[in-house]
């Protein structure tokens, strides 16, 4: 028997030591049937240990209104009893359940108790303890913010504000704002042809970009002919569009219009990031294809008017990989109020 308990927990390290996302995991709800957290796919959750009896039990009058806001726009709260902590969840998980239900009217789901911190705990909250940085789960009420690639976003502890964790939340849940935190450059493509009706509201989006006076300073030319992308490419002598199958060429006129064209790329950009494409702003390519005489025939493809240079080329195509987010200096923003 000891030798079976001993397999069954390195079987769960590995498992934790595998994990990738949380829908790699699976519990047991209240009646005591395995979920798996891959049915929670795509949605945006905060997982929460609780206890009935706590002093922060009250949580669950902000828990609730908050789950009722944003559950329309893919957010679950998924609420795991825990016992650990002083003994502030007893009885069993229908009658946390029957409590929570009559004194707080939740509407989000429960799962079967659990252990979060030692020996027993559950691979999920190993998982998600080194996730977010590592250390126990000091009390009841810490939180884990989940991003719908299933990763973890950040950890909040017993007395955090749930106002903190909504402005947290609004980055995921707003699609707009998901978008743009979501957004990653791309240097790894599949072999997929983008369909031409995708590049075309691409293409549309970037040029409905805000210019000055609306003068709308850019030329643009969307290259699908694989036979001059792979032509160029042997010019070179290397991949310079990182295997992308689609190129978008930026060109402004010589005198001007880069903050007008900076606008136009990003638009293009997440764009194509919510139509499930990815892309990579490209500067080195150009200063080769503008220098190198053997690639000339490259740029009298793409006609560009008199006056006017290529500036910048967007890689464009299906993902074939998942980049993490880089760090942020949040330092270098100040507000002068």
């Amino acid at each position: 028997m000891k030798r079976m308990i001993l397999c069954l927990i390195a079987m769960m390290g590995i498992l934790t030591l595998s994990a990738q996302t949380v829908y790699d995991f699976t519990v047991k709800d209240d009646a005591g049937k395995d979920v798996s957290l891959a049915e929670y796919k795509g949605k945006v959750l905060l997982i929460v240990n609780t206890a009935t009896r706590c002093g922060f039990t009250p949580q669950y009058k902000d828990l609730e209104p908050l789950y009722q806001k944003y559950h329309g726009q893919g957010f679950e709260i998924l609420d795991f009893p825990c016992n650990q902590f002083g003994q502030q969840a007893p009885g069993t998980i229908q009658e946390i359940h029957q409590f929570c239900t009559a004194n707080f009217d939740i509407h989000f789901p429960q799962f079967d108790k659990i252990e979060v911190n030692g020996e027993n705990a559950h691979p999920l909250y190993t998982w998600l303890k080194e996730q977010a940085g590592g250390g126990d789960i000091k009390w009841n009420f810490t939180k884990f913010l989940i991003g719908r690639d299933g990763k973890v976003i950040k950890r909040y502890e017993s007395r955090d504000q749930v106002s903190t964790i909504e402005a947290d939340m609004q980055m995921e849940v707003n699609p707009v704002l998901s978008n743009i935190m979501e957004r990653r450059s791309i240097r790894k493509y599949l072999d997929k042809l983008v369909e031409h009706e995708k590049l075309e509201m691409v293409v549309k989006c970037g040029i409905n970009a805000p210019s000055g006076m609306n003068a709308q300073p850019w030329a643009v030319r969307v290259v699908e002919d694989q036979k001059l992308i792979a032509d160029v490419n042997e010019a070179a002598n290397r991949s310079l569009f990182y295997g992308a199958p689609a190129l978008i060429c930026v060109c402004t006129p010589t005198n001007g219009g880069d903050l007008d064209a900076g606008l136009l790329g990003e638009n293009m950009m997440l764009a194509a990031q919510s139509l499930g494409l990815g892309t990579c702003c490209l500067g080195g390519p150009v200063r080769f294809l503008v220098s190198n005489e053997k690639c000339k025939f490259f740029l009298d493809r793409l006609d560009i008017p008199t006056d006017y240079r290529l500036n910048y080329i967007l890689a464009i195509g299906y993902p074939d990989e998942q980049p993490d987010a880089k760090p942020r200096d949040a330092s270098k923003v100040k507000f002068i109020k």
